[in-house]
């Protein structure tokens, strides 16, 4: 009996040293692979500075957006790549800018020769490669099929979720209450529930990731499409805005000082239609409200990260791929080299750090991947452009002297300090805006004798040399450029709707 016992106390012993150094052996695991900050990219598409913390528009609300920007660094005048979905996201993505890539306007992924892509290492592919769990969700790059679909996303995702989304049913919303081109053009709430809502589907599917017990760090990116076209969601955030919703200030005769090349990305077909019945009331409130549709999305996602065993570890990196007029410069949507349409909402917070405020100079989402690889302790390729702006995240009052630049097509650049922004077109025609007295960019002082000197101090930084444009796979290419189209059409064209805008342009 007493050597049974013997052999039974030794074996629990034995057994207990056995957990032990299990216990020790995951304790040891977890803290190396914590050694890596988790990644949170928080994509959203085609929203501008209509945000509390930007203060875009006074009835904006967005308390969860408003209390990131306060937590992290907070960049008040960041600037997209490409006025454009597709373009400004490959640029990020893959870490090129345009006029280097030659990927200027939109592009079928699908249709291209893969060896134009297979020399890129795309954002999640990086992270994956270099021992990082990858989630997706929503739309991150412009296109599912290239990210999501081919080999089932294995390039880029070690886990996404677009077969979800593929099984959503049509939202229900009265898009005959919109102003022509049929379901795009909608601007009134759904009547379909929250789980048919993609956005929503994305929220909850990072909740789920985030609930989980990781064994290796990971990049989660979630994707709002909203407030992209058509301005719909549920009815709760329409409630949020009653009428009137006070317009932003438009100057009648804005255009008048503006070159023609800068003339043509003006929507004048959009800003005529929306004059009419007051169709720019319902339009400003239904932008106003997926705005905080896409806000109470984000809200879900970081309440989920808090209450996970990650937040102490996980970067949260916050983005619009570019801004959005409503109104100024007699335009609508995107696609013009105006500050409406190229400032984005732009945050980054690090919980291993401290690092907090805000931000006033130019910088631009070509930064991403640069500043991501930096804070991850990874290596980027060669060819990723753009800066690392960890010394602003340490120093957000630290001044910058490289400005951010932004592309529409070959040949037509943006160059924006903090207190300037300089415009060259293809035909070498320029605009001139002194921000500090003018961010409205009412007054275009291009001809000014007197702004000589900081007319070629800007220009200097427009890029010497410029890739021709990638033909292959080319889609939407609505840009007036040194491509396309040809100067004589595209005059008459814009001539033919200026014809028709009331008050005239002068």
């Amino acid at each position: 009996m007493k050597k049974g016992i013997q052999i039974l106390l030794a074996g629990i012993k034995q057994i207990g040293f056995s957990l032990l150094l299990i216990q020790l052996f995951s304790c040891t695991s977890q803290s190396f692979d914590q050694e890596k900050p988790n990644i949170l990219f928080i994509a959203i598409d085609d929203m501008n500075d209509w945000t509390g913390f930007l203060k875009g528009h006074q009835q904006a609300i967005t308390p969860n957006m408003d209390k990131l920007a306060k937590q992290g660094v907070n960049f008040t005048n960041a600037h997209c790549i490409a006025p454009a979905c597709g373009p400004s996201r490959t640029a990020l993505l893959f870490g090129i800018e345009p006029y280097r890539s030659g990927l200027y306007p939109f592009y079928d992924q699908m249709k291209m020769d893969q060896s134009l892509l297979a020399k890129y290492v795309s954002l999640p592919q990086l992270f994956k490669e270099n021992g990082y769990a990858t989630y997706g969700s929503g739309k991150i790059h412009h296109g599912r099929e290239w990210s999501f679909r081919k080999n089932g996303g294995q390039r880029e995702w070690t886990e996404n979720n677009q077969a979800v989304l593929d099984t959503l049913p049509e939202l229900i919303y009265d898009y005959q209450g919109g102003f022509g081109n049929g379901r795009k053009m909608a601007f009134c709430p759904t009547k379909s529930p929250l789980e048919h809502h993609p956005d929503y589907v994305t929220a909850q599917y990072a909740e789920e990731v985030l609930q989980r017990n990781h064994t290796q760090p990971f990049f989660l990116a979630v994707g709002f499409v909203k407030p992209h076209l058509p301005f719909v969601c549920p009815q709760k955030y329409f409630d949020l805005y009653p009428n009137p919703i006070e317009p932003p200030v438009i100057k009648a005769n804005d255009l008048v000082d503006i070159p023609w090349a800068g003339r043509s990305n003006a929507k004048l077909n959009d800003d005529f239609n929306f004059r009419k019945n007051d169709n720019w009331q319902k339009v400003h409130r239904a932008y106003l409200a997926c705005n905080s549709w896409t806000d109470a999305n984000i809200g879900w996602v970081i309440d989920a990260l808090k209450k996970s065993t990650y937040r102490n570890n996980t970067i949260i990196v916050l983005w619009s791929d570019h801004g959005y007029h409503q109104g100024e410069k007699r335009s609508f949507r995107k696609f013009s080299l105006w500050e409406e349409a190229t400032r984005v909402p732009f945050i980054i917070i690090d919980p291993r750090n401290n690092y907090q405020g805000d931000c006033g100079e130019a910088v631009s989402l070509q930064d991403v991947y640069p500043t991501l690889a930096e804070m991850a302790g990874l290596q980027k390729p060669n060819y990723v452009g753009g800066m690392n702006l960890l010394p602003w995240l340490k120093d957000p009052a630290k001044p910058k002297k490289q400005p951010a630049i932004i592309t529409w097509g070959r040949r037509n650049f943006s160059i924006r300090t903090r207190e300037w922004r300089y415009n060259r077109y293809f035909d070498k025609t320029e605009e001139l805006y002194h921000h500090a007295s003018d961010h409205q960019e009412w007054n275009n002082l291009a001809d000014k004798a007197e702004f000589y000197k900081t007319k070629k101090e800007m220009a200097t930084w427009l890029p010497k040399n410029e890739a021709p444009l990638v033909l292959q796979g080319k889609a939407l290419h609505n840009i007036v450029d040194a491509d396309q189209p040809s100067l004589e059409k595209a005059k008459e064209a814009w001539s033919r709707i200026n014809s028709k805008i009331k008050p005239s342009l002068e």
